[in-house]
């Protein structure tokens, strides 16, 4: 985790890393290993919270998942949220 305080979000929201930003109360979060790397479902099968307590993001499965098959996120934070995002959504 690389927490992002909110006077700094400024100089950095024009960065190509604003695309992998988690939301950490006021302040931004980019997440290390995988989780930076899972994409976008309006339809998760991967669902995450923001453990403020121990400094992480913690990744969960929501439902079974086949061997092969892709995890993914809701970018939005909340798996039922259905709203636009910056990009064209293709599931």
């Amino acid at each position: 985790m690389i927490i992002i305080p909110k006077v700094e979000w400024q100089l950095m929201s024009e960065c190509v890393l604003v695309n992998y930003i988690f939301r950490w109360n006021e302040d931004k979060a980019l997440a290390l290993g995988y989780g930076s790397l899972y994409n976008h479902s309006y339809t998760p099968n991967v669902g995450y919270f923001t453990n403020i307590e121990n400094q992480s993001i913690d990744f969960y499965v929501m439902k079974d998942i086949r061997e092969g098959k892709e995890l993914m996120v809701n970018y939005i934070g909340d798996p039922e949220d259905q709203s636009p995002l910056w990009f064209e959504v293709i599931e």
